[in-house]
C-alpha cells in the first residue's frame, strides 16, 4: 500500500506496506487459463493490490497497451446500466492483434450481468482476466455456474499484524500492537499516523459505505436504523454464542418487536458484505458441525470502536477477534469447538487435520490457567493445541500444550 508522508510519534514513514503473499499469488497464476478473483471487504487493499501487480507486469516487460484496467466505482468511468454498454466499452479498448491482453476489473459486481461480462472476456484466446468484488456471494449463483472450474479465488482482509508491524519496524512490537488493537488493519488508516480524529473519520466512512451502499442499497434492505441496531448488538457480543432468538428476545425486552426472519435476513446481509463472519460450532468428539449457537466476529477491530465506542474491559473480545481473523488467513476452515460441555475457542482445519486454539488475556492466575487448559485435556487426539495470551512470558509447554504470546503468534511465519 502506498504511504503518504506522516509522523507516528517520532517515527516518519514513506514506505510501502509489503503484502507479498497476495502479489505472489497473482504472479503464480499469471497467464494460466483461469480467472483470478480477489474478494474482500471494502478498502482492505484490493484496488492497490491490482495496481501494484500491474506495475510489476510493466517492470517485467509488459507494454502499457497490453493492460486494460477499469474500476467500476470510479466516477470517471461512468455508470454502466446494461451489460452491452460495459462490453462495448471494454472491447473498444482491446487490440485483438496483441498476443496477450491483461484485463483488470475492479468491483465488477457493479455491472449488470457481470457474470456474462467476465465469462465473455475470459473466453477470448488472448486475455488474462483479474477481477475483484466486495461481496461474500460474489462467486455464487450464476457466476459460479458460468465459471465452474475456470476460476481461482483468494480472500483478502485488512492488514494482518505481521503486515502492519512490517510498516512500523522502528516501533516496539508492543506499541505497534496497541495501535493495531485499537484502530485495526485497514491499510489507509496506517497512513494517518497519530491523527486519531482522521482515523476515526475514515473508519466511520468505511462503515457508512458498507451499511448504506452495500447492505441497504445493493442488497435491498430498508430499515437502516434496525440494521445499525443489529450491528451494534453483534459488535457488542463478538465471541459470545448468538442466535436469532437471543437477539429477538433482547430487542423485545427493550420494547422493540422484530420478526426473527427479518433479523436473520439482516444478519445474512451483513455477512454478505464481509463486515461480519459467522463461525459455526464443531463437535470435536462427534466430528460433526452443529447448527446452533455459533459466534460472530467482525472484519476489522477498528470498526468496532466506531460502533461501540472506545471502552475498557473489552480487550479479551478484541484479542479473540484478532486471532480468529489470523486463523482465517492461515487455514481453510475455522470453527468454534465444543467437547463434553467445554468450549475450545477455535478449531482450524487444513487438509482435514485439526488444530486447537484457546485465547485468553492472561493465565498467570492459576485458576484461569486451569480453566483454559481443561478443554484441551478432554481432547484425546494428538493434533496441535495452542494457548494464546498477552502474557509477555517465554513460550511454555503444558504437557504437549503450547503456550505462546499473542504478538509472537501473530508474527509467526511457519504456521
Amino acid at each position: 500500500m502506498y504511504k503518504k508522508f506522516f509522523t507516528l510519534g517520532s517515527f516518519d514513514m514513506t514506505s510501502i506496506i509489503n503484502r507479498p503473499f497476495f502479489t505472489n499469488w497473482l504472479s503464480n497464476w499469471r497467464d494460466k487459463d483461469v480467472i483470478k478473483v480477489v474478494t474482500g471487504i471494502r478498502r482492505c487493499g484490493k484496488t492497490t493490490l491490482l495496481r501494484l501487480f500491474r506495475e510489476k507486469l510493466l517492470a517485467e516487460g509488459v507494454s502499457q497497451n497490453q493492460i486494460i484496467s477499469i474500476n467500476f466505482e470510479d466516477p470517471d468511468v461512468g455508470i454502466f446500466r446494461t451489460f452491452d454498454d460495459a462490453w462495448k466499452f471494454i472491447r473498444s479498448k482491446m487490440d485483438d492483434s496483441l498476443d496477450k491482453i491483461y484485463i483488470f476489473l475492479d468491483e465488477v459486481q457493479q455491472v449488470p450481468e457481470f457474470e456474462r461480462l467476465v465469462d465473455g472476456l475470459f473466453v477470448k484466446s488472448n486475455t488474462d482476466v483479474y477481477v475483484t468484488g466486495s461481496n461474500a456471494k460474489f462467486l455464487s449463483g450464476e457466476l459460479a455456474t458460468f465459471l465452474t472450474g475456470r476460476y481461482v479465488e483468494i480472500s483478502m482482509q485488512p492488514l494482518s499484524f505481521a503486515e502492519y508491524q512490517a510498516a512500523f519496524q522502528q516501533l516496539p512490537k508492543s506499541e505497534a500492537f496497541a495501535q493495531y488493537m485499537r484502530f485495526g488493519g485497514f491499510p489507509f488508516v496506517a497512513t494517518l499516523g497519530a491523527n486519531e480524529a482522521a482515523r476515526i473519520d475514515y473508519l466511520s466512512a468505511i462503515f457508512d459505505t458498507i451499511i448504506y451502499k452495500d447492505a441497504l442499497a445493493r442488497l435491498g434492505l430498508r430499515d437502516g436504523a434496525l440494521l445499525k441496531r443489529i450491528v451494534r448488538f453483534i459488535f457488542d457480543n463478538i465471541g459470545n454464542p448468538l442466535s436469532v432468538n437471543r437477539i429477538t428476545g433482547t430487542f423485545k425486552a427493550e420494547g422493540i418487536t422484530i420478526a426473527g426472519k427479518t433479523i436473520d435476513a439482516y444478519i445474512n446481509a451483513l455477512c454478505e458484505t464481509l463486515l461480519v463472519y459467522h463461525a459455526t460450532r464443531y463437535d470435536i468428539k462427534g466430528r460433526n458441525y452443529l447448527k446452533t449457537l455459533g459466534k460472530y466476529y467482525i472484519a476489522d477491530q477498528g470498526l468496532r470502536a466506531i460502533v461501540t465506542g472506545q471502552r475498557g474491559g473489552d480487550m479479551g473480545h478484541i484479542l479473540e477477534n484478532i486471532v480468529f481473523l489470523e486463523l482465517k488467513r492461515r487455514y481453510r476452515d475455522v470453527h468454534i469447538g465444543t467437547i463434553d460441555g467445554k468450549e475450545v475457542d477455535f478449531v482450524a482445519f487444513e487438509n482435514a487435520a485439526p488444530r486447537y486454539f484457546q485465547v485468553a488475556l492472561s493465565v498467570r492466575d492459576e485458576s484461569t490457567l486451569k480453566r483454559e487448559l481443561a478443554p484441551f485435556k478432554t481432547i484425546r487426539d494428538q493434533y496441535p493445541k495452542t494457548l494464546i495470551t498477552l502474557d509477555y512470558d517465554p513460550p511454555f509447554d503444558h504437557n504437549g500444550i503450547r503456550q505462546v504470546n499473542a504478538v509472537d503468534f501473530l508474527l509467526e511465519t511457519n504456521q
